[in-house]
C-alpha cells in the first residue's frame, strides 16, 4: 500500500490545472446494522485529526483518473437544511444543576436511548471537564462547566439518536447552530493563556496575505490531542482570524466513530480519510476504505484548484506519544511519502503553493493513551494548562534538495528538513511553557508573543 515516487502524470497535472480563475473561499459509537461502511466513513468525530500516511497508500495515477472526471460529488458539502428535521431533547438543556444534568444521562440510558457505555463516557467526560475547568480559577467556573457540558451532552445525545453524516470534504457548520463557536467556548477554559505562546506571528501574517492573493498553504505539523483544531484556532483568533476559521484539517479515520467527539468535528473544515494504520483492522472493508480515500483526495485536489486554501496535515500518522523510557514528549516522525505527495498536490494545483512547518504543544490538556489503541473508547483525561503554537518560514523543495542525487533521496531530505524545523520550534515552545521561561525562551528563529494581550 505504499505509493511509489514517480512524478505526477500529465493527466493528473492537467486535471489539477484550473481553466478559469476561482473566487477566494476559504469512543464510543454505535451504528444500526443497516449503516453501510460508506455512511460510517462519512460519520465523523474529533478523535484524531491526523492522517496516518493515507497519501502514501494511494496511487497518483488512480487519483488522476478520478480528478479528470467532470463529476463533482454532490456530497462534497453537507447542506444542513436538507438533513432530517431533528427535535432537540430537553433532558440536558433544561438542566439547572449538576445533579439534573447527570440524572438526564441516566434517564436517557434507562429509556434505551443511550447505550450504557456511551452514557458512562458522557458522565466521565463531565467529571473530567469539571475538574479541569475548576483548576483554571476562572470566575463562575461552575456555571461555565454546567453551560458548556449541557450543550455538549445535548449534541452528543442528538447525534446518537440521529447520526450526522459527514462528506469526504466537510465544511464547518456555522448555522443554525454555530458548531465552530461551540468548540471554541468548550476548549477555551482549558487553556492557560497566561502561560501560552505563539511563535512567529509575522509569518502567520505573511500567510494570510498569500491566502488573500489566491495562494494555497499547507501546514506540515505534529499532532498532539483531540483538541488540536480548537487549540490552534484559539491561539490564532486574535492575530490571524482568517486562518483560525478557514483552516482545513485532514482528519484520520478514527474521527468517524465517536459521538463524544462528533459535535466538535462538525464545527471544523475536514478532509476525511482512513488511516493506513487502521486500513486492515477489518480486512473485509479494506478496499472500500481505499476507494473512500481516493474520493477524499479528489476533493482536496478540487479545493486546491480554486486557490486560497489552507490545509493542516500531520504526516506522522497519529498523535505524538511520550518516550516509554524517559516519559519525554516529542513530535512523532513524519512519513516521507505522505509529505512528498502533499507537496506535489500543492505544487500542481494551478495556484501558487507553499509548505510551512508548524509545531504544536498542547498534550497536557487532553493527552492520548500511552499506546495506539485499536478499539474505540479511550478515556478522556482533561487538564487546564498552557499551550503553544509556532510556524517557521516556508521550506522550498528545490532549494533543500538541490544536492540530492535521486527522487527517493530528495523526498527523505525534504521530509527531514520539515521535521527538524517542527522539532526545533517544539523545543522552544516546551522551554517557554514547561520550562517556565515564557517569552524569554524566544530564539533568533522563533519569536514568541501573546497576541491576545
Amino acid at each position: 500500500m505504499i505509493l511509489s515516487t514517480p512524478g505526477p502524470s500529465s493527466a493528473f497535472l492537467a486535471a489539477t490545472k484550473p481553466s478559469s480563475p476561482f473566487p477566494r473561499v476559504s469512543k464510543l459509537f454505535f451504528l444500526a446494522p443497516s449503516h453501510s461502511l460508506s455512511s460510517r466513513f462519512r460519520s465523523s468525530a474529533r478523535r484524531s485529526t491526523a492522517f496516518p500516511g493515507v497519501l502514501s497508500s494511494l496511487n497518483l495515477h488512480a487519483m488522476a483518473e478520478l480528478v479528470q472526471d467532470k463529476e463533482v460529488f454532490a456530497s462534497a458539502e453537507v447542506d444542513s437544511s436538507k438533513k432530517k428535521n431533528r427535535t432537540r431533547s430537553r433532558s440536558f438543556l433544561d438542566a439547572a444543576t449538576e445533579q439534573e444534568l447527570l440524572s438526564g444521562i441516566s434517564k436517557e440510558a434507562e429509556a434505551g436511548k443511550l447505550p450504557s457505555n456511551v452514557a458512562a463516557g458522557m458522565k466521565e467526560l463531565y467529571q473530567n471537564y469539571k475538574t479541569a475547568v475548576l483548576q483554571s480559577g476562572i470566575p463562575n467556573a461552575h456555571e461555565t462547566v454546567l453551560e458548556n457540558m449541557a450543550v455538549a451532552l445535548d449534541l452528543i445525545f442528538l447525534d446518537v439518536e440521529d447520526p450526522f453524516i459527514f462528506s469526504p470534504y466537510h465544511k464547518a457548520l456555522r448555522k443554525p447552530l454555530d458548531y465552530y463557536d461551540f468548540g471554541q467556548k468548550y476548549i477555551r477554559p482549558l487553556i492557560d493563556f497566561r502561560n501560552s505562546y505563539v511563535g512567529n506571528v509575522n509569518i502567520f501574517n505573511e500567510i494570510q496575505e498569500k491566502l488573500q492573493q489566491g495562494h494555497n498553504i499547507v501546514f506540515i505539523s505534529n499532532h498532539q490531542t483531540e483538541a488540536d483544531p480548537a487549540v490552534i484556532a484559539l491561539l490564532l483568533e486574535t492575530s490571524s482570524p482568517h486562518i483560525a476559521e478557514n483552516l482545513i484539517y485532514v482528519a484520520g479515520d478514527r474521527v468517524v466513530t465517536d459521538p463524544l467527539c462528533k459535535p466538535f468535528s462538525m464545527g471544523r473544515n475536514l478532509i476525511c480519510v482512513y488511516s493506513k494504520k487502521h486500513m486492515n483492522d477489518d480486512p473485509e472493508h479494506s478496499e472500500e476504505k481505499r476507494k473512500a480515500n481516493i474520493r477524499s483526495l479528489k476533493e482536496m485536489a478540487l479545493l486546491l484548484r480554486g486557490g486560497s486554501q489552507v490545509i493542516w496535515i500531520a504526516p506522522s500518522g497519529g498523535r505524538d506519544r511520550p518516550d516509554p523510557l524517559s516519559g519525554e514528549w516529542f513530535p512523532a516522525h513524519f512519513d516521507a511519502s505522505s509529505v512528498d505527495n502533499m507537496r506535489r498536490l500543492a505544487e500542481h494545483s494551478g495556484a501558487p503553493g507553499h509548505v510551512y512547518p508548524l509545531a504544536l504543544l498542547c498534550y497536557d490538556i487532553m493527552p492520548p493513551p500511552p499506546q495506539v489503541e485499536r478499539e474505540i473508547g479511550e478515556r478522556r483525561v482533561i487538564s487546564f494548562h498552557g499551550v503553544g503554537l509556532s510556524v517557521a518560514p516556508e521550506i522550498s523543495f528545490s532549494e533543500v534538495t538541490a544536492a540530492s542525487e535521486n527522487p527517493e533521496e530528495a523526498k527523505e531530505v525534504y521530509t527531514e528538513a520539515l521535521y527538524k524545523s517542527v522539532t526545533e520550534q517544539y523545543n522552544v515552545l516546551k522551554s517557554a511553557v514547561h520550562g517556565k521561561r515564557g517569552l524569554g525562551a524566544s530564539t533568533p528563529t522563533v519569536s514568541l508573543s501573546q497576541p491576545w494581550n
